[in-house]
């Protein structure tokens, strides 16, 4: 079928760490000619919207509004400001994380925050590890921004927030509420800002744990290309396959 819009993750699919994914950047502006709407949803906290859409002009030839990119720094505020708990928060996270939340009006507070909001911090000290486990032990609600255990740089698979979060998941005895892919939160709140019918919108990745199953578990049609996470070797055995299966971008067919 012809889909309507398109729900892109970026690090592993329109490009690699630091490492330019051509295929991925020419996808984009096929999008772009043909007016397809799109929406970039990622699960990296660690930069700002206007941090992406720089980084994606600069580094990767990508030239896109602010309001195409959705984070799950954006969606965690989306299910804080529902939750309704109070208004302040511990954030173990980098400027991506703490500018939103920081922005968005929360306080921070060490000792009895309304949340812990957990997210990649590549400065991740004890000292950050302690205040978190003592908040969610007297109470505080434990997010953890996505469930990324890994993210694939030009290094190789290196430890992602999920990481994190289980460490604090096992330190504290609390299960997290997960706000990233492939969770229902981000999904149905990029759905309500892209403005697409829910069958007739791709949802195109490279990780199937977080990406692919976003639209399996959220009834989204899928696109795995394996330039990042998952390998064409592993699609064989996936427990329930993507709808379509690239080893390349460029092999896509907007038409058919």
């Amino acid at each position: 079928m012809t889909y309507k819009g398109y729900l892109i993750d970026l690090d592993g699919t329109i490009y690699k760490g630091k490492e330019r994914i051509p295929a991925g950047e020419a996808f984009v502006h096929d999008l772009q000619k043909r007016g397809l709407p799109y929406l970039f949803v990622t699960n990296n906290t660690t930069r700002t919207p206007q941090m992406v859409q720089t980084m994606l002009r600069e580094q990767f030839n990508i030239d896109t509004p602010e309001e195409t990119i959705y984070t799950a720094s954006l969606a965690t505020i989306d299910y804080m400001k529902d939750m309704n708990r109070g208004q302040t928060a511990y954030v173990i996270g980098e400027t991506g994380l703490k500018t939103a939340i920081y922005e968005a009006g929360y306080q921070e507070d060490k000792e009895n925050p309304a949340y812990v909001v957990v997210g990649l911090d590549t400065d991740l000290t004890y000292d950050k590890l302690a205040l978190a486990t003592l908040a969610i032990q007297k109470g505080a609600l434990f997010i953890g921004t996505n469930p990324d255990l890994n993210i694939p740089t030009e290094r190789g698979l290196l430890p992602g927030a999920g990481s994190l979060v289980a460490l604090l998941e096992a330190a504290t005895r609390v299960n997290p509420v997960y706000i990233g892919k492939p969770n229902a939160v981000i999904m149905n709140k990029a759905l309500e800002r892209l403005g697409t019918n829910r069958r007739e919108t791709l949802m195109v990745g490279d990780n199937y744990s977080t990406d692919i199953r976003a639209g399996i578990d959220n009834d989204l049609p899928t696109l795995l290309v394996t330039t990042g996470f998952t390998k064409a070797e592993e699609v064989a055995s996936l427990p329930v396959q993507p709808d379509h299966v690239l080893a390349s971008l460029a092999e896509w067919d907007f038409d058919a």
